[in-house]
């Protein structure tokens, strides 16, 4: 009887694998005859749908790896450097190096010119204002945002000013020593169009615990 009920048990492992190996099969099967039928519309709608689970778990390696630049794709163009969160509107977003249209598809991106997130200088970030940075359009002064880079830590600012800039009439500075973080999307939020050389800026700068952490780190505050 023991001998049978192990036979069982065997038998039931062996099927369990085969159905597993059969339905993986169906469904590399599956995905080949949509791509054939559907071509590059395919591909694209079924990189979209991965490319955010990538990107995430590219950034968990990098944090596992203390920082080293990991690409969430072989082929990919840019790779997480920060991750942006703002508790009071439930944002949580991965921050690409390079704000290029391919790094956009996937979500805001660091200009390169600007300074590393989390540290000195301005450090500008840009999105899609009707895709990643939507959000933008909630934003008040006082709101609250969280910044975590590549090391691990993380960076509290706190939004300072809101205004709208022509681009083709004034220049975003970033020639500062100051721990800065800029917010740039297109605007207004509900063109039909876009092009235009109207962009929306979120200004933060450092909030009171990030900046009395840094002081007191520096011994220049003391509680």
């Amino acid at each position: 009887m023991f001998r049978q009920m192990r036979n069982n048990t065997v038998v039931n492992s062996l099927g369990s694998k085969m159905r597993k190996k059969w339905s993986n099969g169906l469904i590399l099967c599956l995905l080949s005859v949509g791509i054939q039928q559907f071509g590059g519309a395919a591909i694209i709608q079924a990189k979209a749908q991965l490319a955010p689970i990538l990107i995430e778990v590219a950034w968990m390696e990098t944090l596992q790896l203390h920082g080293q630049v990991v690409k969430p794709w072989p082929w990919a163009d840019t790779w997480p450097v920060g991750r942006l969160q703002v508790p009071e509107l439930d944002v949580d977003l991965f921050i690409l190096e390079g704000d290029s249209g391919n790094a956009l598809a996937f979500g805001p991106g660091r200009a390169l010119p600007s300074a590393q997130l989390g540290g000195s200088g301005t450090a500008v970030v840009g999105g899609h204002r009707d895709t990643h940075f939507a959000f933008l359009k909630e934003l008040r002064k006082g709101h609250r945002l969280q910044v975590q880079v590549p090391s691990g830590e993380r960076r509290e600012y706190q939004v300072d000013e809101v205004r709208v800039v022509d681009s083709s009439r004034e220049l975003l500075s970033v020639d500062t020593e100051d721990n800065v973080l800029v917010l740039v999307t297109c605007y207004p939020f509900d063109a039909l169009q876009a092009g235009g050389s109207l962009r929306y800026v979120v200004k933060a700068l450092p909030g009171e615990r990030d900046l009395m952490s840094k002081l007191s780190s520096a011994g220049v505050w003391e509680l």
